[in-house]
């Protein structure tokens, strides 16, 4: 008995051990579940076609995995790109719905296994090719870039899409030396900026911008030497125009670039690559990472096959004899040279802490305000970069403008005004009720005093006035009495003299 009751307490003590190492597991597990059940908020396309298409949904946390950080997001990028991106023109990672966005900077928050090259809290920019637009990212390792300390998470969200192409473009694909002359389209975008930033680095480049003339201020100021207005202006003639006022042209004839220009960075494609490749000089590029004169808010079938009628197609003869070259560049073929796109960062920063490239922001939207963002820039009101944030608060809607007033109503006071008095009004009013009866009585007594003496007055005037009318009526009477006898008298003497005359005729 004794052995079996000694065998029986260690039973009953690994059963409370168990159901004691249960509630602690669960209490380990219960933050695994809330971390797993967090939800964040994620720009998502939902489909092609208009803004509508572009919503804010909600999804998991993601979790750090083999060589990725998991990034707290504080700005992302906006870039043409996705506004092609979602009328289906641009190439898409996969078919929608899918996260949106190619870069974004932030806080590293949580590690990967095999992740040695950050810390938690190292402050990141990172280039991403799609699913950047949210709260929370997972990025490999790879992909971000430490931030210098001098620069804000809005510039490291406008820098790696931006400059890496104006970098890649100009110094690998166009080998931009001292001297040489280029064209930038859309100049007051983006891209346009970065490359203008960029070729100012080199030493006597002569660059021409396009952009409408409400932004030529802003491009002249960031280094553009010729701005030209793509509304009013050919941008061909513009380029091969005299340098000098029209006063002085029979003085010095000398052209900014007769011959056309080295370099054409091209983002409008159509019908523009055609006219930016004839506007090359014999040894010249054009670079053609774009096509934005495709985007319509309506993408039908007549502006596609209209656009694609439009584009132009090169003889390889043509670019023998010509001695041109015509080069294509897309960022997302830069992810399989990681070394290259890490060199190309580096030399970025560093010229970030020299000062000689600045990104320009433009406006800063919430994530609730992306169409907005993509409305500005698809209608081209933007000057430099678009920031998204999940930080920032959307901004109240405008108040409704007053509707005019009528000339009936014009100056009557509405019933809401009527109805709540102004500061300090209040009691002014209420002394007003309480004195309204005397003041009322004051002013009938004064009423009637005023219409006695008015009456005594006018009597008064009256007997005066006739006084005055009697003896101007005898006079004038008089007056006109005396001219009537004046000329009876006058007529008797004539009458009188007569008579003599006619007897003497008789006698005759």
């Amino acid at each position: 008995m004794e052995k079996g009751e000694h065998k029986e307490e260690p039973a009953a003590q690994t059963e409370g051990e168990v159901k004691s190492g249960e509630k602690e597991e669960d209490k380990k597990e219960e933050p695994k579940k809330a971390q797993e059940e967090e939800k964040i908020r994620s720009i998502v396309l939902t489909g092609y076609g208009g803004y509508s298409k572009v919503q804010i949904q909600k999804s998991r946390k993601p979790q750090p995995t083999d060589g990725r950080v998991v990034i707290r997001v504080h700005a992302c990028g906006l870039n043409f790109a996705q506004i092609i991106q979602r009328q289906g023109i641009y190439p898409s990672p996969k078919k929608p719905p899918f996260v949106m966005g190619m870069e974004c900077a932030g806080t590293v928050e949580e590690l990967g296994e095999n992740v040695t090259e950050l810390e938690v809290g190292t402050r990141v920019v990172c280039l991403m090719y799609n699913g950047a637009w949210s709260e929370y990212v997972s990025v490999p390792v790879d992909d971000c870039f430490p931030l210098p300390e001098s620069m804000s998470f809005e510039d490291a969200a406008a820098l790696p899409v931006n400059y890496l192409t104006a970098y890649f473009m100009l110094f690998h694909c166009a080998n931009l030396g001292r001297r040489k002359s280029v064209l930038i389209h859309m100049a007051a975008g983006g891209v346009g900026i970065a490359a203008t930033q960029l070729c100012k680095t080199v030493e006597g480049v002569t660059l021409f911008g396009t952009a409408s003339s409400s932004k030529h201020e802003t491009i002249t100021a960031n280094g553009i030497n010729h701005a030209i207005d793509y509304r009013t202006e050919d941008y061909i003639q513009a380029v091969k125009k005299y340098a000098f006022p029209i006063l002085e042209v029979s003085f010095n004839k000398k052209r900014i670039c007769p011959e056309g220009v080295d370099i054409v960075l091209d983002s409008l494609g159509g019908s523009d690559t055609k006219k930016g490749f004839n506007l090359l000089k014999h040894l010249g590029i054009i670079v053609i990472f774009g096509n934005a004169s495709s985007v319509s808010e309506s993408k039908g079938l007549f502006s596609s096959t209209k656009n694609w009628f439009q584009g132009v197609t090169f003889n390889p003869m043509q670019l023998f004899k010509e001695s041109k070259s015509v080069c294509g560049f897309d960022l997302k073929e830069i992810g399989n040279f990681p070394e290259l796109k890490k060199e190309a960062m580096t030399d970025l920063f560093k010229l970030y802490r020299e000062g000689k490239i600045k990104p320009h922001i433009d406006h800063v939207f919430a994530f609730e305000e992306v169409g907005k963002a993509m409305k500005k820039m698809h209608e081209r009101k933007n000057v430099g970069k678009i920031i998204l944030s999940p930080m920032k608060e959307p901004e109240p809607e405008p108040e409704p403008k007053p509707k005019v007033a009528s000339s009936k109503t014009a100056g009557s006071k509405t019933a809401a005004e009527a109805e709540v008095p102004k500061e300090g009004e209040a009691e002014a009013k209420t002394e007003e009720t309480e004195t309204k009866p005397e003041k009322e009585d004051d002013k009938k007594e004064e009423a009637k005093v005023e219409a006695k003496e008015e009456s005594k007055e006018e009597a008064k005037e009256e007997s005066k006035e006739e006084l005055k009318e009697e003896p101007k009526d005898e006079a004038k009477e008089e007056a006109k009495e005396e001219p009537k006898e004046e000329a009876k008298a006058e007529e008797k003497k004539e009458t009188e003299e007569a008579k003599p005359d006619e007897k003497e005729e008789a006698a005759s």
